[in-house]
């Protein structure tokens, strides 16, 4: 009995012991951390129909097509500042809260080049180039591996929610601008400018990043992160906000159809579309596409400073 109770004695004193200890090596409670990243992708895939127009890269000569190929890639490389919010519950573990601005380097997403203005087939040169801006929070466990000499690494996992952002798609063309009545053939082209805004629907990521601090000071540190996430976005709408001809606004002759967009899983003959609705498209009501993804996947290096209280 007295060497049981000398043995819960013990450890009673080993748990407190290792309890003062933690306490005392835990170096704050709160940190606030500001830094910059830049990502690069890691994965390309196909990109969605732009406006009709298939994601190819075609080139016509004579009137000819001469070269064709899909056109891939993501958003996942560009630029994103993001202010933090940290808490640590003891020495080795805390949780982070990120908010972060991101903007996308610009991708081409379609084109046509042609050595004519309209080949024979009626084939006209184009160009669509998107790019992603997007606010996200970022929420993370992290796990802190003990400090030495100034530097403590540590590493994180978590999830990204997007909150507000968008695809913009600017689209440049030499195209029709008017048609035969009778016909229906264009005997008029011009300069057509246009730029189309896509709202995402609710998506979340993963994220996962492997860092450390440095101590500049009693409560400035630097730090660095090598960052990975993964996440796509899938479109619910979109809105065509410019649209001129020749330099001229023109969005004033648009129809509803022409500038809004909804986004669905299925397309069918109650659709809002002229592939599948046996009576066209009704020109008072936004038109019926199938549903893109987009991916935003990236490997980012971030760089900042620590502020610890």
């Amino acid at each position: 009995m007295k060497k049981n109770l000398f043995l819960l004695g013990l450890l009673v004193c080993s748990m407190a012991t290792m309890a003062q200890t933690e306490k005392a090596d835990k170096p704050e409670t709160w940190y606030f951390k500001l830094g910059g990243s830049y990502f690069i992708q890691t994965a390309a895939t196909e990109f969605p129909t732009v406006g009709g127009n298939l994601p190819l890269d075609r080139t016509y000569v004579g009137g000819k097509l001469v070269s064709e190929e899909s056109v891939t890639g993501s958003f996942g490389e560009g630029f994103r500042t993001g202010l933090t919010a940290g808490y640590r519950f003891n020495a080795r573990l805390g949780f982070e809260l990120g908010v972060n601005y991101y903007t996308s380097k610009d991708k081409t997403m379609a084109q046509t080049r042609s050595d004519v203005p309209i080949t024979p087939a009626g084939v006209y040169a184009f160009k669509s180039v998107g790019e992603i801006t997007a606010f996200d929070l970022a929420p993370a466990l992290v796990l802190f591996l003990g400090e030495h000499k100034g530097f403590e690494p540590y590493t994180k996992v978590g999830i990204l929610v997007p909150v507000h952002g968008d695809l913009e798609i600017t689209s440049d063309a030499y195209a029709p601008i008017a048609f035969n009545p009778t016909t229906g053939a264009p005997v008029a082209f011009g300069n057509v400018h246009s730029v189309d805004k896509v709202k995402p629907n609710p998506t979340v990521g993963f994220v996962a990043a492997l860092g450390t601090s440095y101590k500049l000071g009693k409560n400035i540190s630097v730090f660095g992160e090598l960052e990975y996430r993964n996440f796509t976005v899938h479109g619910k709408t979109k809105e065509t906000t410019e649209f001129t001809v020749n330099g001229n606004d023109a969005l004033a002759t648009r129809t509803t159809a022409q500038i809004h967009t909804n986004y669905r899983d299925r397309l069918d003959v109650n659709s809002n579309n002229s592939l599948t609705n046996p009576n066209g498209v009704n020109k008072d009501r936004p038109t019926d596409e199938l549903s893109s993804y987009v991916g935003i996947s990236g490997l980012g290096l971030t760089l900042g400073l620590k502020y610890s209280l």
